[in-house]
């Protein structure tokens, strides 16, 4: 963020304190490739300690097919990045609760993990995808302290999540828009600007 960037955006904003299940929002002009107006659920956190979370709204161009060769459904799915660490690493985030044995139970009505062969069952009985779950390659860490840091400087709001049928939906700039919006008229200054503020 260069120093007029910094003077219209990041100003001093109140933020939530981030915890499991809080989901981060990127500072409008953040130019790292993996978190460019992204939209971050945390899966763990401890105050002051390391954190581990993923981008939800970076979708790839690689479907599910082509990682579980047990799925059966024709239909492409889509897998999003997580982010820069373990690339090779599959997560689900999903809001079937104990339908999915051994899930991480981050909010009331959202999980993470569990068992892939309860999964693939699921996926291949053609039960609902969008909305109720949702796959992620590599995830985002932070080292003991650096987040909190990262939020004093403004690079991340903090919020709490939307609904599953929400937050398991859609992509994008649209999705970070979303989740900007939801933050309210305190951040109504990073709803408005340029992709690009040399463009202006």
């Amino acid at each position: 963020m260069n120093e007029i960037e910094k003077l219209i955006f990041n100003i001093d904003i109140p933020s939530d304190k981030p915890a499991s299940g809080k989901i981060l929002v990127s500072e409008p002009f953040l130019r790292e490739e993996y978190f460019r107006h992204a939209v971050v659920a945390l899966f763990d956190h401890s105050d002051g300690g390391s954190s581990m979370g993923a981008v939800l709204n970076r979708q790839t161009t690689i479907a599910l097919q082509n990682l579980l060769p047990d799925i059966e459904t024709e239909n492409p799915i889509p897998v999003f990045c997580g982010g820069p660490m373990s690339c090779d690493r599959l997560f689900f985030i999903h809001a079937l609760g104990d339908i999915i044995s051994d899930s991480k139970q981050l909010t009331e009505s959202l999980w993470i993990g569990g068992d892939f062969g309860q999964i693939t069952e699921y996926v291949n009985a053609g039960y609902p995808l969008e909305g109720y779950v949702r796959f992620i390659l590599g995830y985002s860490g932070w080292s003991a302290g650096q987040l909190e840091e990262e939020i004093d400087n403004r690079v991340w709001a903090v919020t709490s999540p939307d609904s599953p049928a929400r937050i398991l939906t859609g992509s994008d700039d649209s999705y970070w828009h979303h989740y900007v919006r939801r933050l309210g008229n305190r951040y109504r200054g990073w709803r408005f600007h340029p992709a690009n503020p040399s463009a202006n």
